[in-house]
């Protein structure tokens, strides 16, 4: 217990910072610089009247306040006079004093002289006025010393002193967080558990002679858990984290991040074996260049830490870990075996990982019987697991808004549609326009299910507005699809144009709107991606034609000459021609079936996924589960009768 306790208060000690460092007697000694400043226009700076106003002095024989053009002017009145630097005072010849203020000329003086004045002048300085004198001269020596100290000791002067100031953002000690607050990356977590094994029973692995990985770079889209990943690996091998971030690296005194590196690294060294995690590690890890002169204190900080991770040995027990959403930013010679020689990508999580993580975080918050956590999963492809967090805070939010004391299903809907299309908007809309949308949104609902064969199934539709959107249909997907046919293309394609073909059938040709906008565009890039990229169009081949560069700014199309450009623009238009024809098609076939869709979403705003399909099929539907599970009942079934 005493070895621990110990330890405990050596490693506070190492991170106490000095109170007695150079940067506080600097601001000392700019404090009494300041109040000597203060002293001294409150001592030499009173005039006569302000004495008089503060009641310094009595109202009897006060002397009279004479300017310098009475001074002229009375110069023959004056009997004595005492000049001290611009002040000068004294009695005429009627007994009176005078002070005035006047300007040092010595024909002046003379002229005074001359009518039998007494002048004497007072050139003594008192101990304000060497104060205001030396202070400044020692505050400009003692910087100049400052600054030299830290270009002779490196770290260990000016920059030392500096990365000293700023401890608070290294997180250390030891972090409770475990793999089991982990959810949705097993994979990684696998990965990752040769790590807690070899800072568990390191010398298993020195018996084989293995070297376990000195580095490990986290990567992935924001919220993905690489953060919580290296907390987790610290608290199941139950040693030191220690966590900083890359931009604290950087300052604006050239040295410092150097400084601030060695430090972090020594801290390191000295509590081995631990974990040791560099986030947003891109600040600093940047890729080098040639042409960036501009950069060097950031260049010779990577330098550094390029230095440290390559520097010590294989038995120190130190874990670098880095977390960076831009692993193709970091520089070639971070990325090589020795430093960062596993790289671990964090992907989004899939529907099984999705579904976990949202059990994991219901333990934390109310949730009521009725809310259907598989259903939320599979409606929130894409999501990260911060995401899913923020969803379910959201949900108690709003339950907490309505009223209720745990989560129900409205709240998760509610939360779920702010999230992907922003929050409900009270719009004073006009009684055709709000036609215009129900019309709208019928077509593509209709058009769902026409093709829910081949693609998802739909969730609902609704004519709330909502962000930039007057309406909306959503579609919950029953698993994770890493591919599409080119039969889910083109039906993906009539779906999405289905909206502008119902304004069509519906209102005119003269009566569409700008609603389609986001319509036309997402199928403008399907149909783009999949003509250019996915090699799906016969006319086109198998070429692949770049189009955005690695910054997301369009470009012109790239490895194709102007007739290709033109051929691929002219096979976009078909295709899109061709799905808003076959939209246009369903829709004049069923125009009766489409219009009660339509008056009943004007009636009731929002129509779940069953209720839609017992409007067009004209009986109640299955839900996708129990189509689901009817499906796996009869492969058993006849499973069982082939086996007879």
């Amino acid at each position: 217990m005493e070895d621990k306790k110990s330890k405990k208060m050596n490693i506070k000690n190492k991170f106490s910072k000095s109170k007695w460092d150079g940067s506080s007697l600097f601001l000392i000694v700019f404090a009494a610089l300041f109040v000597a400043m203060i002293v001294r226009s409150f001592i030499g700076g009173g005039t006569a009247p302000q004495m008089l106003a503060n009641g310094q002095v009595s109202t009897q024989n006060q002397p009279i306040e004479m300017s310098f053009s009475d001074v002229l002017r009375r110069a023959s009145d004056i009997q004595t006079m005492k000049i001290r630097g611009s002040d000068a005072k004294g009695v005429l010849h009627d007994g009176t004093e005078y002070s005035a203020t006047i300007t040092y000329d010595p024909e002046l003086l003379s002229k005074i002289a001359e009518n039998g004045a007494t002048i004497s002048i007072d050139n003594s300085k008192g101990w304000v006025d060497y104060l205001g004198t030396w202070v400044p001269i020692l505050m400009g020596l003692f910087f100049i010393w400052w600054i030299f100290r830290g270009f002779k000791a490196g770290a260990g002067g000016l920059s030392r002193s500096l990365a000293q100031q700023n401890p608070t953002k290294i997180t250390t000690g030891k972090t409770k967080t475990s793999f089991k607050d982990v959810a949705g990356i097993d994979a990684e977590k696998q990965e990752l558990m040769e790590i807690v094994d070899f800072l568990k029973n390191k010398e298993k692995f020195k018996e084989v002679g293995a070297r376990v990985p000195r580095g490990i770079l986290l990567s992935g889209e924001p919220g993905t858990g690489k953060t919580l990943l290296a907390r987790a690996i610290a608290g199941e091998a139950n040693v030191p984290f220690f966590a900083a971030s890359g931009s604290d690296f950087s300052g604006i005194i050239v040295g410092l991040g150097v400084a601030k590196i060695k430090e972090i690294f020594d801290m390191a060294k000295r509590n081995a074996p631990c974990i040791l995690f560099i986030d947003e590690i891109d600040a600093i890890g940047q890729r080098r260049s040639s042409h960036s002169y501009n950069d060097q204190d950031r260049e010779q900080t990577l330098n550094q830490l390029l230095i440290e991770m390559d520097g010590f040995s294989n038995d120190t027990g130190i874990i670098v870990i880095g977390a960076t959403n831009r692993p193709d930013m970091l520089d070639p010679a971070l990325l090589r075996p020795g430093r960062f020689d596993r790289q671990v990508y964090i992907e989004l999580p899939d529907l099984s990982g999705r579904r976990e993580i949202l059990d994991l975080y219901a333990k934390k918050v109310k949730i009521a019987s009725d809310v259907d956590l598989q259903d939320l999963a599979r409606g929130t492809t894409g999501f990260s697991g911060a995401d899913l967090e923020n969803l379910l805070n959201e949900a108690a939010l709003h339950a907490v808004r309505g009223g209720r004391k745990e989560i129900a299903q409205i709240d998760v809907e509610e939360a779920r549609d702010k999230i992907l299309m922003g929050p409900r908007k009270v719009r004073k809309m006009r009684p055709e326009d709000i036609k215009l949308t129900a019309y709208h949104e019928a077509g593509h609902a209709f058009v769902s299910i026409m093709y829910a064969d081949i693609t998802d199934p739909i969730h609902k539709a609704t004519i709330i507005p909502r962000g930039r959107a007057l309406g909306m249909v959503q579609h919950l997907p029953i698993d994770d699809k890493v591919s599409m046919t080119i039969a889910e293309v083109r039906a993906n394609l009539s779906i999405a144009l289905a909206g502008r073909a119902s304004e069509e059938v519906f209102f005119g040709a003269d009566k569409i709107t700008t609603g389609a906008e986001a319509d036309i565009a997402m199928a403008t890039r399907l149909t783009r991606y999949a003509i250019t990229t996915a090699g799906l169009s016969p006319k086109i081949g198998l070429a692949a034609i770049n189009q955005v560069n690695n910054f997301g700014n369009r470009t012109a199309l790239e490895n194709a000459s102007e007739k290709t450009a033109e051929l691929v623009d002219n096979e976009v238009r078909d295709w899109l021609d061709v799905a808003h024809e076959d939209a246009t098609k369903l829709l004049s076939k069923n125009k009766e079936t489409v219009k009660k869709l339509a008056e009943e979403l004007l009636a009731r705003e929002t129509l779940t996924g069953d209720e839609i399909k017992e409007i067009v099929l004209g009986k109640k539907a299955k839900t996708a589960d129990k189509a689901k599970k009817t499906t796996v009942k009869k492969t058993k079934k006849s499973g069982k009768e082939n086996g007879k």
